[in-house]
């Protein structure tokens, strides 16, 4: 048995995972532990957690693997200051005492770090470098179920490179191309985040959901001035508008001049059809990259199939179009797309490449569980911690609960539905999710502003299952980890009118434009679930059950927490967040909790309790 511990840590999403003998064993994110959303510090509970759930000490562990090499990035830094100085002198005397202190020397630091979980731990030589690229076209290709693929990696930044192309074949990957830093769609997107007042490395995904109220009126400003782009999807940047190389923020005043209004304020401004305009710009750019870069590599290739990884793989409006352009014959995404994901390519990179160990492709699905990879808790751990909470219970056999809950969702209840292993990656997957009826005309507002307490422009996402998918949507594929934007089926879409259509931005939000209004986005569209029960089969009989009482058989799925805070993780997180928010019911495994049953005295104040993102 050979096992091996991947870490991803230090920067955002720290993360570990563990495999063995090349079989994903678990993954979860330090957020999750410690509560503190994108937590970058050093993954300790993470790593406990995989450890404890395969029952090894660190000391049996045969190999750690870490997914960058930090000599690499710190080459870079010193390069690109050398190059912009004296530009740049504040961020440089800020970042180089961290550098020299801690993730210079790391393989030390991750020394002691790792010892604490193991004080017969005293082998330093266990521990190796991925690097940055690599690690997530390791995490894109290997649990993939090709054979042979393109692997498409486009991020912020690794050491050097922000874009990669690479082909994996067999157990082997090989890199064909790399765009470097500076000249990052991660970075430019983020650029746009922040320029909009959004949180960077957290807010990219709202830009996306506000890009649809506008129009992308500045595509050709941002084409012409800021990007080069050539008709192969490369491309460079005119650094003369950007700051994120050597300043404490991403854009500068020339930025600012060129569009015409300063960076926005979120404390002090709102939104503005300007800003919706700006996130449909940026947007339309984006996927204008993604598809010349596709297009190009597909011809270049002849390869039918593509793995995708790196932040900007999240982008699911941009994924959806490739698909929609059937560039390639198939497509799978790595959940954990980011950061986070990197712990896990790390692990599988050093086993198939490093240690030459064949692959083994999955003959159904992928070899990722459904990315149902973290914590569960057995009845009686969730029937104690529930005593001790001071909660109300009853429990029910499994199918008597599928048809309450059923029921009470049919009758627009929104349910905290915590069941089995916790998803691995930024989405909930029906294991810690939010859910609630999709035909429902209110279900988005209330979901947004009642439960969640964040923007109410913000979309939410279909579960359905997987073979009626294309009975609701323009997609017949698999799409199980929300990584796909397709359109809404034309004969339950609602035109419309005249008057509607007249109306502009955040206006557009209370129209009606299907009969599952609260997962239609107002451009018809919608981010897409497939629920399949060979990997979820208890939310899978719950979308069953409410397509028998109803006809409908796709529900709301959004995660499990309000705005700021990490997914909930254990039974105590998920009924504090169901005490703090409005939501009706909380079902954990097989015991379901009412809010109007619960002692009062319980109810928390929870919309403040956790910083906005």
């Amino acid at each position: 048995m050979t096992s091996i511990l991947g870490i991803s840590a230090f920067y955002h999403d720290s993360a570990a995972a563990l495999i063995i003998d090349g079989k994903i064993i678990s993954a979860a994110q330090e957020e999750r532990f410690s509560r503190k959303k994108h937590d970058p510090r050093y993954p300790y509970n993470a790593i406990q957690f995989v450890l404890n759930y395969s029952n090894l000490k660190l000391n049996e562990i045969d190999y750690i693997v870490f997914f960058e090499k930090p000599f690499l990035k710190f080459e870079r830094l010193l390069e690109t200051y050398l190059a912009f100085a004296p530009k740049g002198f504040a961020s440089f005397s800020m970042s180089m005492p961290i550098w020299l202190r801690e993730k210079l020397f790391q393989k030390k630091f991750l020394f002691d770090q790792l010892k604490q979980h193991d004080k017969n731990f005293k082998d330093i030589n266990k521990i190796h470098f991925s690097e940055h690229h690599y690690s997530h076209a390791g995490s894109a290709f290997y649990p993939s179920p090709f054979k042979e693929a393109i692997i498409l990696t486009l991020d912020g930044v690794g050491e050097w490179a922000t874009t990669t192309v690479a082909v994996g074949k067999e157990n082997k990957i090989n890199m064909l191309k790399e765009i470097h830093f500076p000249h990052s769609i991660g970075l430019l997107y983020s650029a746009f985040t922040y320029y909009t007042g959004f949180k960077v490395n957290s807010g990219e995904y709202k830009v996306m959901g506000l890009a649809p109220y506008g129009e992308p009126k500045y595509k050709d400003l941002i084409l012409k001035k800021l990007i080069d782009l050539k008709d192969d999807g490369s491309f460079r940047l005119n650094m003369k508008y950007f700051n994120y190389a050597t300043g404490l923020t991403m854009t500068n005043e020339k930025f600012s001049k060129l569009f015409g209004e300063k960076v926005r304020d979120p404390n002090k401004e709102l939104l503005t059809q300007f800003h919706m305009d700006i996130a449909a710009s940026i947007q339309a750019v984006t996927e204008e990259i993604v598809i010349r870069l596709t297009t190009s590599i597909s011809k270049e290739t002849k390869i039918k199939n593509l793995c995708m990884a790196g932040g900007v793989a999240l982008n699911c409006v941009a994924n959806g179009k490739i698909l929609k352009k059937n560039i390639f014959e198939n497509i799978w995404l790595q959940p954990a797309a980011g950061d986070a994901g990197g712990s896990l390519g790390a692990a599988l990179a050093f086993w198939y490449q490093e240690l030459g160990n064949k692959r083994r492709v999955a003959t159904t699905g992928d070899d990722m569980k459904g990315s149902y990879l973290g914590p569960s808790f057995t009845e009686n751990e969730i029937e104690n911690t529930l005593k001790n909470l001071g909660a109300q219970y009853e429990k029910q056999d499994e199918e008597n609960l599928i048809t309450s809950i059923a029921n009470e969702l049919k009758n627009e209840k929104t349910v905290g539905w915590f069941q089995g292993r916790m998803e691995f990656g930024p989405r909930a997957l029906g294991a810690r999710s939010i859910i609630a009826d999709p035909r429902s005309d209110k279900m988005q507002k209330e979901l947004n502003l009642k439960v969640k307490f964040r923007e109410s422009f913000r979309p939410f996402a279909p579960s359905v299952l997987r073979e009626d998918v294309n009975d609701w949507f323009d997609i017949n594929t698999d799409s199980p980890y929300m990584l796909l934007v397709a359109g809404i089926k034309k004969n339950i879409q609602i035109p419309m009118s005249e008057k509607d259509q007249k109306l502009f931005g955040i206006e557009k939000l209370n129209i009606k434009r299907s009969t599952i209004p609260a997962v239609t986005h107002v451009d018809y569209s919608a981010r897409i679930q497939t629920v399949h029960q060979e990997t979820n089969q208890k939310y899978y009989k719950l979308l069953k059950k409410f397509k028998e009482l109803t006809g409908c058989s796709l529900l709301v799925n959004t995660s499990f927490n309000v705005r700021g805070e990490p997914i909930v993780c254990s039974i105590e997180d998920s009924f504090r967040c169901f005490m703090g928010t409005n939501l009706d019911i909380l079902v954990c495994e097989n015991f379901i909790l009412y809010k109007e049953k619960q002692n009062k005295d319980l109810l928390q104040d929870y919309k403040n309790k956790f910083e906005k993102d």
